[in-house]
């Protein structure tokens, strides 16, 4: 699955650049408040706005303070994935079950530094693990490789959980992305950096499927 962020896009053309990648998987739409993280980005009315225009699923990802408070209401809204940090929520179960309640798939978040082990027992209760390969904020990162060891860790446990990654995400990456045991892969600059965003999206599901060979 392919999730092109739109922290990528132009933010003044977001209903073209959605059309722009038709096809995708789910679009990507990174949430920030300028506290949990040092940029502050979009938030609801822009997620509303975009659903009236898309019918790609929506995932949302909130780098929020206190979304205990705040996630249910993108659910409500109609986006299919809602994913909160495990640093930022104060009773993921609780929230795990209000985001399922109102109709979305609950997704948590870990920081590049932080551990999954602590946390394995909660993921029964989401639908996704979204695993930063990099440290959320801003695009544009370098992939951080360690981060591949939590994903692994979820996959030696079983987990029933869809396991998603965002950061450094491209061409060169997605490979051991995926050999790692990722299902999701979010990319913004290798989506939006190119001059086809819909042939680049196929172009790296081919690469994480290994039907592409590299280029020589």
């Amino acid at each position: 699955m392919i999730a092109p962020s739109i922290l990528s896009a132009d933010f003044a053309r977001l209903a073209e650049a959605t059309e722009s990648v038709r096809g995708a998987d789910w679009l990507h739409v990174d949430v920030m408040d300028g506290h949990f993280v040092p940029n502050l980005t979009i938030g609801l009315p822009v997620v509303e706005a975009l659903l009236a225009t898309t019918d790609i699923p929506l995932d949302c990802h909130l780098m929020i303070d206190d979304p205990d408070r705040w996630a249910v209401g993108y659910a409500e809204a109609g986006a299919y994935n809602v994913t909160v940090h495990v640093e930022a929520a104060e009773d993921p179960v609780r929230i795990a079950k209000d985001l399922r309640s109102a109709g979305a798939k609950a997704g948590l978040s870990v920081k590049p530094d932080t551990p999954l082990e602590p946390y394995v027992e909660l993921l029964g209760h989401y639908d996704t693990l979204l695993v930063m390969s990099v440290e959320p904020g801003f695009g544009g990162q370098e992939f951080i490789p360690d981060v591949l060891d939590k994903v692994r860790l979820a996959r030696d446990h079983e987990l029933k959980v869809l396991i998603e990654i965002d950061g450094g995400i491209n061409l060169d990456t997605i490979e051991q992305a995926a050999e790692a045991g990722v299902d999701c892969f979010v990319a913004g600059s290798a989506v939006y950096g190119a001059d086809d965003p819909a042939k680049a999206v196929e172009r790296l599901r081919a690469r994480a499927a290994r039907e592409e060979p590299r280029e020589s």
